[in-house]
C-alpha cells in the first residue's frame, strides 16, 4: 500500500514556514549525502552535523506550519507527502552536491544570507518564529564561518583547487538571486511587520560574499539574469530524485516508525 499526497492550506504565513522550512530540509539532505563520502574524516563530521542542524530547523517550521495550518497534518506529512511541486524551496538548495567545491559554495552562499536573516528575525513580532531565529541564527553563524573558511582554503590553495571553486562560483551564482525575492504572499506578511524583507538584506551578503570571494581570489560575477520558480512549486528535475529517495520508505509503508 502506498500513501497519496496530502493538500496544505497555504494561507500567508503557513507558506512562508513552509518555504524556509524546505530550505532546511533539502539542503540538509543534500549534506547526508556526503556521509562517508567527504575528502576528510572531520569534514565527513562537519557536513553531517550542518545537515542535523538545518534538519532541526526544518523540524521548527514544519511544526509551526502544522499549528498554523490547523488540518491534523504533522511535520513528517509535510517532508514525506508532499509531491516536488507542493515544495517550496530554493532552487539553488535542490543542486546535486557535484564535487566538495561546489558543495562548499553552495553552503556559503546560502549560510551568508541565512546567518543575516535569521539574526534579524529574532526581533519578529511573532514569538514562535523569534524562538526559531534565536536557535537558527547560533547555527548558520558556525555555517557561514565553515564554509567560507573552505571557500578561501579552495580559491587560494592549488591550481586545480582554485579551478574549481571557481567552476562553482558561475554555475551557482544564477540560482543565489531567488533568496531576496518576496511575492505577494509573503509582501503581506513583510508589510504587516510579522516577517523580514529578504530584499532588504542583498546589501549585506553582497559585501560577505565580496569580501570572501576576494580574500579566495575568486572573481564574483557580473550581475545578471538569474534562475527563480522554486518559491512557486517550480523545480529543476534534480528535486524530484531527491523526493524519490527521501520519502521511500514513509510511501511505501504507511505509518512506519523506527
Amino acid at each position: 500500500m502506498t500513501t497519496t499526497s496530502i493538500r496544505v492550506v497555504e494561507t500567508p504565513l503557513v507558506l512562508y514556514a513552509l518555504r524556509r522550512a524546505d530550505d532546511a530540509l533539502v539542503l540538509g539532505h543534500r549534506l547526508s549525502e556526503w556521509c562517508g563520502h567527504a575528502p576528510a574524516l572531520e569534514e565527513d563530521m562537519a557536513l553531517a552535523n550542518i545537515g542535523l542542524d538545518l534538519l532541526g530547523q526544518a523540524r521548527s517550521l514544519y511544526s509551526y506550519a502544522a499549528e498554523m495550518e490547523a488540518a491534523g497534518h504533522t511535520e513528517d506529512d509535510f517532508a514525506f507527502h508532499r509531491d516536488a511541486p507542493q515544495y517550496r524551496n530554493l532552487l539553488l538548495a535542490e543542486l546535486p552536491n557535484g564535487d566538495f567545491a561546489r558543495t562548499i559554495l553552495r553552503q556559503f552562499f546560502y549560510a551568508a544570507f541565512a546567518d543575516l536573516y535569521w539574526r534579524a528575525m529574532m526581533a519578529s513580532p511573532d514569538p514562535t518564529l523569534a524562538a526559531i531565529a534565536a536557535k537558527s541564527e547560533k547555527e548558520t553563524a558556525y555555517h557561514l564561518r565553515h564554509s567560507a573558511e573552505w571557500v578561501i582554503r579552495l580559491g587560494d590553495g592549488t591550481e586545480e583547487s582554485h579551478r574549481r571553486a571557481a567552476d562553482a562560483v558561475a554555475y551557482l551564482w544564477p540560482y543565489t538571486g531567488e533568496m531576496f525575492e518576496a511575492d505577494a504572499a509573503e509582501r503581506a506578511l513583510v508589510d504587516a511587520g510579522t516577517v523580514l524583507d529578504p530584499a532588504g538584506f542583498r546589501d549585506a551578503w553582497d559585501k560577505t560574499v565580496s569580501d570572501i570571494l576576494a580574500e579566495a581570489t575568486l572573481e564574483k560575477p557580473a550581475a545578471g539574469w538569474m534562475q527563480q520558480g522554486g518559491r512557486s512549486g517550480r523545480h529543476s528535475e534534480h528535486l524530484g530524485h531527491l523526493l524519490a529517495v527521501m520519502q521511500s520508505v514513509p510511501r511505501a509503508i504507511p505509518g512506519a516508525t523506527w
